[in-house]
């Protein structure tokens, strides 16, 4: 168990946190959300003393060990198998299976183990210092974005691994569904301090959002009652008949708790903006093979059209040439054989790894926008810049001043700045907080054109893509279907092919015999989900009563404050906190129930299919 007691910190320019509090209990693997810029990294740096706080204490228990991800490089050996099999304890010594079995689960070869550390690429480097992280077995783990250098099978495999570490976890990713699946808790960094839930994200932002709406509704009522207040000692306190009583009206206002405004942070959100085109196709490919060299063939034969409206989606492991085949499309590589055919009224927009250094280092924000489209006015190129979160004097930074997650930004906004049909994305959601992940799927999902992304992020690829092409180690093929049906007929096998692999045929088995297991299974369900229903039902009915008297309490809160009657008012702020309080306990318990529950359920439902 670790706790951060009223840690304050700040720097010349912003102030970070003002006595945030946080205490990690035994196995507890928290997701850390909250904006770009509001202090996650900087928690690690003080967790990990790397930091000082400005006032506050953190008490970490004695030969407790905490392990944190480094994204410099110090290796010495010179092989890989080497470096990573010096993070293994003494006990461990010469366990080298226990290093390959973790580098082979984040993407390294049979191989890749002879190889020097030095010779891979920086992303695949950040992975070495994972897998030795990892090897390291630490009570806790410090995890920034470690999914960002990973493809889909690692980041599959990375899931697993932290599900079953029995360690505690502190987790920042811009990936939810990685978050999620892995995560118990969710703690925001929101107005300079931590407010932490047991359960999911999308929890989390639910209840967070029910409160500030009580909030609100809460100052409204104490607004008006202080300008009631005020008005009376104004009208009262010079008349020597009601100067006590206005005296006494004084001291209420003085004691009086004054809820400050909520300061919500800018959001992104934006929309493509769509060229018309009468086209039925935008972009047809047939028979498209590359190769750096004709001895090392990245893919071949790869044929598909892609209709108006259509997204398709681009996945597989890393270095097998997902964004080679982006570029190649979007005609910035020359294919070895097979052609890439634009309709005649195809426009599109690239945001691709490569274009993000493309960007002039000497432009300001809106010159590199405008740049895009010179008959634009300043006034829609300074609300582009807005829509990106760059309002007022931010829109005049230059770009060498941004970080990548800005520098992402400015990518999207020159290509809201053109009118285009066609999208060219690649791997759009790195750098991106979570909200403008959402924007940005939701700013596909609405565009009328078509759009191909190449992604690792399996919530994007369930959001919009409608086809796939896949990468394997025996090259690409062209999926005709979504990536949950990709997932359910084919599946991730790092050994096979997708023409090897085969969905695995049911055992058959006569139907009495299939009838009796069926309603044997049922029988079983109804016995284990009993009690969690039973359970679920009660916490349900419990929240539903605490929900009317919560209700009835703010509108007689309403009634004593239009009525001026104080004492009434600070007795119902009483109850209403009150209920508040159990209704976001009971929502806690009912979480974990119901999420039991949906465990069985689907455990279940599996067994029955199996049958």
């Amino acid at each position: 168990m670790i706790e951060l007691i009223n840690i304050s910190k700040s720097y010349p320019t912003s102030e970070l946190y003002s006595e945030l509090n946080l205490r990690l209990n035994s196995g507890n693997k928290v997701g850390l959300v909250g904006k770009n810029g509001s202090g996650k990294s900087t928690l690690f740096k003080l967790i990990l003393a790397e930091e000082q706080p400005d006032s506050g204490e953190i008490a970490i228990p004695k030969n407790y060990r905490i392990g944190a991800l480094k994204q410099y490089f110090d290796f010495t050996e010179k092989t890989l198998l080497d470096e990573t099999a010096l993070a293994l304890g003494e006990d461990d010594k010469y366990n080298v299976y226990k290093a390959e079995k973790i580098l082979f689960g984040l993407g390294f070869s049979q191989e890749d183990l002879e190889k020097a550390p030095k010779e891979f690429s920086g992303g695949f480097q950040i992975r070495i210092n994972l897998a030795k992280l990892l090897l390291t077995e630490p009570n806790m783990l410090l995890l920034d974005e470690p999914t960002n250098y990973l493809d889909i099978l690692s980041i599959r495999w990375l899931k697993a691994f932290l599900k079953s570490f029995e360690g505690e976890v502190i987790l920042i990713t811009h990936d939810r569904d990685f978050m999620d699946s892995v995560c118990t808790h969710t703690m925001g960094i929101i107005r300079k301090s931590a407010f932490m839930i047991q359960g999911s994200t999308h929890k989390f932002y639910e209840l967070l959002a029910s409160n500030e709406e009580h909030y609100e509704k809460q100052k409204i009522a104490q607004d008006k009652k202080i300008k009631e207040l005020e008005e009376f000692i104004a009208k009262n306190k010079a008349r020597a008949a009601t100067a006590n009583l206005a005296q006494s009206k004084v001291k209420i206002l003085e004691k009086m708790d004054v809820m400050e405004d909520l300061q919500y942070d800018s959001n992104l959100e934006f929309n493509f903006n769509f060229k018309e085109t009468s086209a039925k196709y935008l972009l047809e490919v047939k028979d498209v093979s590359f190769g750096y060299n004709k001895n090392n063939i990245l893919f071949k034969d790869i044929t598909f059209a892609l209709s108006k409206g259509e997204t398709l989606g681009i996945i597989g492991k890393n270095g097998k040439g997902k964004s080679t085949l982006l570029n190649v499309i979007a005609s910035e590589l020359k294919q070895l054989t097979g052609s890439v055919d634009y309709h005649t009224s195809t426009v599109f927009g690239h945001f691709g790894q490569t274009n993000i250094s493309h960007l002039n280092k000497n432009n300001t924000i809106m010159d590199e926008i405008h740049s895009t489209n010179v008959k634009l006015p300043e006034s829609t190129i300074r609300g582009i810049c807005g829509l990106m979160m760059f309002s007022g004097d931010n829109a005049k930074k230059k770009i060498s001043l941004l970080s990548g997650g800005e520098k992402s930004r400015v990518m999207l906004g020159k290509i809201i700045a053109k009118d285009v049909n066609l999208l060219f994305l690649d791997e759009p959601t790195n750098h991106l907080d979570m909200d403008s992940i959402d924007a940005l799927t939701n700013a596909i999902k609405a565009f009328e054109g078509s759009c191909i992304i190449v992604t690792h992020s399996e919530d994007l690829l369930r959001a919009v893509c409608d086809r796939l092409i896949v990468f394997t180690n025996d090259g690409a093929d062209y999926f005709n279907g979504t990536y949950d049906e990709f997932l359910e007929k084919i599946g991730w096998d790092e050994d096979d092919s997708m023409e090897q692999k085969k969905p695995k045929d049911k055992p058959k088995v006569n139907k009495k015999e299939s009838k009796k297991l069926r309603a044997a299974i049922v029988a079983e369900k109804s016995k284990a989900t009993a009690p969690l229903k039973k359970e679920v039902e009660k916490l349900e009915n419990e929240i539903s009563k605490l929900e009317e008297l919560l209700d009835h309490d703010q509108n007689e809160l309403t009634k004593a404050t239009n009525k001026g009657d104080n004492n009434a008012s600070i007795e119902l702020l009483k109850n209403i906190n009150k209920y508040e309080k159990e209704i976001e306990t009971k929502f806690s318990a009912l979480e974990v129930s119901q999420t039991k529950l949906d465990e069985l359920n689907k455990e279940f439902e599996k067994r029955m299919n199996e049958v």
